[in-house]
């Protein structure tokens, strides 16, 4: 197999001296696929490194019910058929206990059914509001849905007194259901979408396609994308001296993307999760602690700044150790129930309530809005 592909950390061999934790216990396997390489790697990679690091700290503290963990990893290259392959892999040949992953959407959505026959607890990575919508026995996820992310920018555009909108996205799965729910949440706010552009996944130039936005009068603009074109749009957007207010959806919560755009990102507005701000929230803030302890051990262990991204796969992680530990036992459907009774968890993420309705648990209280100034995040509210 090729090493780019195949990423294992086996934590039961290294930290079985935890107390609790004995050789002989079989560890709990969970199985993961990540982009750690390829156009999403920036999302890929910090998520990989958390699951790394708190699998170690977990083991190092007795791991979960007395049992060491396991973690196995492969590394999709940010590719849909790679993630299919893998999983089926996790499951016929690893026999993984619980499955984190899909950096994207494209991803998750590939291996769907194939976790839903085998009927193990899957929470997934990504964006995309139809991972979870209809809801799926065994799918969960924990990063805000595109949708919310919709309905967040929304409101602030109404706030703003913003009523022509201009919406630009790529073509991949969560792009083009990010401007499915802008086109279908504007009437609500009292928005009219005046002009709806999209480009292609070699477009190095969006400005004709601004262009347009900008001679449809759009009083405010929302991006639905992430990685390379969030820079491209800030850069074309600035170049053209466009006067509309410019929004992006969670997609581009990376401090990547703020450095990549320069002074063209200054004044974006964008909602992210608490964790990107976590030193401007407010002292009775009660996502404050979690998220400031999960930033420095990240930035501690890795000398580098800690990730959005990688908050989702923490929050994933701590979210199955929770339900494994009230289920008392690894069997996979009462896992599975116990993820879907989780109240008030306190994550990174956001605070999870998810239900039988609801296999994500965040609703827009977990959002923070945000605006680039002087070249980093700034919390408005």
């Amino acid at each position: 197999m090729n090493r780019r592909h195949l990423f294992a950390a086996v934590a039961a061999a290294a930290f079985t001296l935890g107390a609790g934790a004995s050789a002989a216990e079989e560890p709990i396997r969970i199985g993961s696929f990540l982009a750690v390489t390829g156009p999403a790697a920036f999302l890929g990679d910090p998520e990989k490194k958390t699951l790394e690091l708190y699998v170690k700290k977990l083991d190092e503290q007795g791991g979960v019910l007395g049992r060491p963990l396991e973690l196995i990893v492969y590394d999709t290259g940010s590719n849909a058929k790679d993630a299919v392959t893998f999983v089926k892999r996790l499951i016929e040949q690893d026999r993984v206990d619980f499955i984190i992953g899909g950096t994207t959407t494209g991803e998750t959505m590939a291996v769907i059914n194939f976790v839903e026959e085998a009927e193990i607890p899957f929470i997934s990575l990504a964006g995309a509001a139809v991972i979870v919508e209809p809801v799926r026995k065994w799918v969960f996820k924990t990063p805000h849905s595109d949708r919310m992310a919709v309905q967040k920018v929304y409101e602030d555009m109404k706030k703003e007194g913003h009523r022509k909108v201009g919406l630009i996205a790529g073509t991949g799965g969560f792009d083009k259901s990010c401007l499915q729910h802008a086109e279908e949440l504007a009437p609500a706010y009292g928005l009219e979408v005046v002009a709806t552009e999209q480009y292609g996944p070699d477009d190095t130039d969006v400005t004709p396609q601004l262009t347009r936005i900008r001679d449809a009068g759009a009083e405010a603009v929302l991006f639905c994308g992430f990685g390379a074109p969030s820079v491209i749009v800030a850069k074309n957007f600035a170049r053209l001296g466009m006067k509309s207010a410019l929004y992006y959806n969670h997609g581009a919560c990376s401090k990547r993307f703020v450095e990549g755009a320069g002074e063209a990102a200054e004044g974006i507005r964008i909602p992210c999760a608490a964790l990107v701000v976590a030193e401007q929230l407010p002292p009775d803030d009660p996502q404050r602690e979690v998220t400031l302890a999960y930033k420095r051990e990240y930035e501690s262990t890795y000398g580098e700044e800690v990730s959005t991204f990688g908050g989702h796969a923490y929050d994933a992680l701590m979210l199955l150790v929770d339900a494994i530990r009230r289920a008392g036992t690894t069997d996979r459907a009462a896992v599975r129930d116990a993820l879907e009774q989780t109240k008030e968890f306190v994550g990174v993420d956001g605070i999870y309530n998810v239900s039988p309705e609801d296999h994500m648990g965040l609703d827009l209280r977990s959002f923070k809005m945000l605006e680039v100034r002087g070249g980093d995040w700034k919390l408005l509210y």
